[in-house]
């Protein structure tokens, strides 16, 4: 368990139920962007808007940090809630989600305009190959979030938009792929609450996400997409294939633990990443799969990792494999 920051932030949990944090009228009078609204009390209630600092798996699942929700995006409203008729996915937060362990007074302390935020909803799209590889991104070192950071490619949901759209305009946008609708088939893996920065003890929330990830699944072998490959190196400074038995070393390495990751001597010590310049110039370069090992630190500046919430997609992926996934 995740014990150095837990020791620093461990506290009794606000309910946030009666804390209200007002929001500016013309952000009430007129949609500007697409935010998280939550329904659980009774079938009948109309959703409710969710706070800044209100935990979304908190909300449905108590103290527990996985849930099964039902999510639906409606009139420009991203809604969650603990029934559906057509199923659910998972749902889950890091065990030293930041929300989670934010006191009353650090709460109310946050700048107006961060608590006027809303939960913001993302998408990211794990591209599945027909040889079964994935398609993940490095973050460009200038992003102010989650730089040098390894993700899918993705994004936030625009207005008027549907959720595996947005995501093939994030692919494209990002890596240059255009997917044609009978190239690809679609299927929602899971939804994660993301922070930033992802510990208290690196600073207080300054932004609160949902992910929704989606997993397609292209009739072209890796090779072709990479033939395809037109990073934009404002977002993007790497790509990079990663196989079955690459990934289950990757999610081995659970942030908040410190417990040693051990890489199979039948795997690769390096893996071939494409480089990209910020003119937009590809490379081929190589980097030690220990890289994609790193755990986010407590403190201090981030490092070159995979991200916690794609670990978490990564392991949703793994189980759609089934027992190919177990012979990697």
């Amino acid at each position: 368990m995740f014990r150095s920051v837990l020791s620093k932030h461990k506290r009794k949990k606000v309910n946030y139920s009666s804390y209200y944090v007002v929001m500016s009228t013309h952000s009430m009078d007129k949609v500007r962007k697409i935010v998280v609204h939550l329904s659980k009390e009774t079938k009948n209630a109309a959703p409710q808007c969710a706070r800044f600092v209100q935990s979304i798996t908190g909300h449905f699942g108590g103290s527990e940090d996985q849930v099964n929700v039902s999510c639906s995006l409606q009139n420009n409203r991203f809604i969650l809630c603990d029934r559906s008729c057509d199923g659910t996915v998972p749902l889950k937060r890091a065990s030293f989600c930041p929300i989670k362990y934010l006191s009353h007074s650090e709460a109310v302390s946050l700048p107006p305009e961060t608590l006027s935020r809303g939960v913001d909803v993302g998408v990211a799209v794990l591209l599945q190959s027909a040889d079964q590889k994935l398609l993940l991104t490095r973050r460009a070192s200038s992003l102010r979030i989650f730089p040098n950071v390894w993700v899918p490619p993705g994004g936030h949901v625009e207005l008027d938009e549907k959720l595996l759209d947005a995501g093939l305009r994030e692919l494209q946008e990002e890596t240059g792929l255009k997917l044609s609708p009978d190239e690809f088939s679609s299927q929602l893996l899971g939804l994660w609450e993301s922070v930033y920065p992802p510990m208290l003890s690196r600073g207080p929330p300054q932004r609160h996400h949902v992910v929704t990830y989606i997993l397609l699944k292209s009739s072209q072998s890796h090779l072709q997409l990479q033939a395809c490959l037109h990073p934009d190196p404002a977002e993007v400074s790497a790509c990079v294939w990663v196989d079955a038995g690459l990934v289950k070393v990757v999610v081995s390495a659970v942030d908040g633990e410190k417990d040693s990751v051990r890489i199979p001597a039948d795997l690769p010590q390096t893996i071939s990443v494409t480089e990209v310049s910020p003119h937009a110039e590809l490379s081929e370069t190589s980097l030690p799969v220990s890289l994609f090992c790193n755990r986010a630190p407590d403190d201090g500046e981030d490092i070159e990792r995979v991200s916690t919430g794609t670990k978490f997609a990564l392991e949703l992926w793994l189980k759609t494999l089934g027992p190919q996934a177990e012979k990697a």
